[in-house]
């Protein structure tokens, strides 16, 4: 099922019947890349492992949690750290692929579904990955990832031959997909593509017919502007979306431009979207560089909702916001001030691994 480059040898995983499940569909698990390079959060990688550790406790108590490592040695490294926090091992697997970084967001293999004869058959689409622009290399292992769990776990592996990270796209599960033209659009990823060129790729691969861009990102964030600080779907009609209050605040005008494109949007069957509103937190800053805080960067998990949380004044609104959204789901928030140091929260380092049981 690899390619040229430009297009699989055979048909695309469309044309065979395949499409990106929705985040809120039931999961088999959730894989991550555990956090090991220092150099993503100067001086303040200590408690990084720990944060994770919290949120593999919170993931393992309603779904699997598929760990990527660089070996045994690292294996068992993290296993007492999980065992600190007294996470339940049995819902913990780990896996001996290495990484560069833990951002497994953009760097995991997103998968893709279809029915066949009332069974489901599940594949990887393994989009090429270059640091978000060249920005971090190496990148090397982390672009491999995908097929090697593929390759892992006998699942077929799509190679579309172009960059792509999931952070960068959000979808409803019922055709309609959400990303930005700041990062898509961007020379450093797919010079070779206009607009017409990318959204062929995004319906090719990810089953989706109805591709809706938004325009800048939030400041601070070195992804070029991915959509999931930006704005999530929480069911098949209703986006959530970040606003900033304050005028004086460079978030200001971009999240208020992105709203207005939000009003302006049709799903795929050509209904106006329901629009619900995030506050931003206030102002988070290390050493002097505006971090990229953002509530829309939360995960959703089997009955679970994690939060990533900042600022004691606009959390609370934040959660229940969520709450209202997920009624039948547990918003849980954690402290993510230390993460965010590394540019980024919860959804960035989580990719959701869709259940294939038919009940």
């Amino acid at each position: 099922m690899t390619g040229d480059g430009l297009r699989p040898d055979g048909p695309t995983p469309a044309a065979l019947g395949y499409s990106m499940p929705a985040e809120w569909a039931p999961h088999r698990g959730t894989w991550l890349s555990w956090p090991h390079k220092e150099a993503s959060w100067p001086g303040k990688f200590e408690p990084v492992p720990d944060i994770f550790a919290e949120m593999v406790r919170h993931l393992a108590a309603v779904e699997e949690v598929h760990i990527n490592v660089a070996d045994g040695e690292m294996e068992e490294q993290v296993r007492g750290v999980l065992r600190a926090s007294k996470v339940a091992a049995a819902n913990v697997h780990f896996h001996h692929h290495p990484t560069n970084d833990a951002w497994c967001r953009d760097h995991g293999p997103i998968f893709v579904q279809r029915r066949d004869h009332g069974a489901v058959d599940e594949a990887i689409i393994d989009w090429g990955f270059n640091a978000w622009g060249g920005k971090y290399p190496p990148f090397d292992l982390d672009d491999v990832v995908p097929s090697r769990i593929g390759q892992e776990l006998g699942i077929p592996v799509f190679h579309p031959g172009i960059i792509m990270e999931g952070g960068s796209i959000d979808v409803n599960g019922r055709g309609t997909l959400l990303t930005t033209e700041a990062c898509l659009l961007n020379e450093n990823r797919n010079p070779h593509l206009d607009r017409a060129g990318v959204e062929q790729y995004l319906r090719d691969y990810l089953g989706v017919t109805n591709i809706l861009w938004l325009g800048d990102g939030i400041l601070g964030d070195d992804t070029d502007g991915h959509v999931d600080d930006l704005t999530r779907f929480t069911d098949e009609r209703t986006v959530v979306t970040v606003v900033e209050e304050d005028p004086a605040d460079p978030n200001y005008e971009p999240l208020r431009e992105n709203l207005a494109r939000l009003g302006e949007m049709k799903d795929q069957d050509g209904d106006p979207l329901r629009i619900v509103t995030l506050p931003m937190p206030r102002p988070l800053e290390h050493d002097g560089q505006r971090l990229p805080a953002s509530y829309a960067n939360f995960y959703i998990a089997n009955g679970l909702v994690l939060l990533p949380t900042y600022d004691p004044g606009r959390d609370g609104v934040a959660a229940e916001t969520l709450r209202g959204l997920f009624p039948d789901r547990e918003v849980v928030g954690i402290d993510c001030t230390d993460l965010v140091w590394g540019l980024g929260a919860f959804h960035c380092v989580s990719q959701q691994w869709p259940s294939t049981r038919t009940r």
